[in-house]
């Protein structure tokens, strides 16, 4: 149960729910989006998407709380 953020051509950015275990070498990230659509989103190697903050943090005052810090999670926030 992790998730991280998807770009997105009309909301910039899309969070999903990661539904099967990534290995080293896999083309793809299997996931799903909070409208329930399941995805294949396609990774270079080194080049996964930026992880989503657990949700207790959402709406912290102090961005250096924050878990992860990049420009997703400043903007959710």
């Amino acid at each position: 149960y992790n998730r991280v953020w998807i770009p997105d051509n009309e909301e910039v950015w899309q969070s999903a729910e990661i539904t099967k275990n990534y290995k080293a070498g896999d083309r793809f990230l299997h996931v799903q989006l909070e409208d329930g659509t399941e995805l294949n989103y396609p990774v270079d190697l080194g080049a996964l998407p930026p992880l989503r903050n657990p949700d207790i943090l959402v709406g912290e005052n102090d961005l250096t709380a924050l878990s992860y810090l990049h420009e997703p999670a400043v903007l959710h926030n």
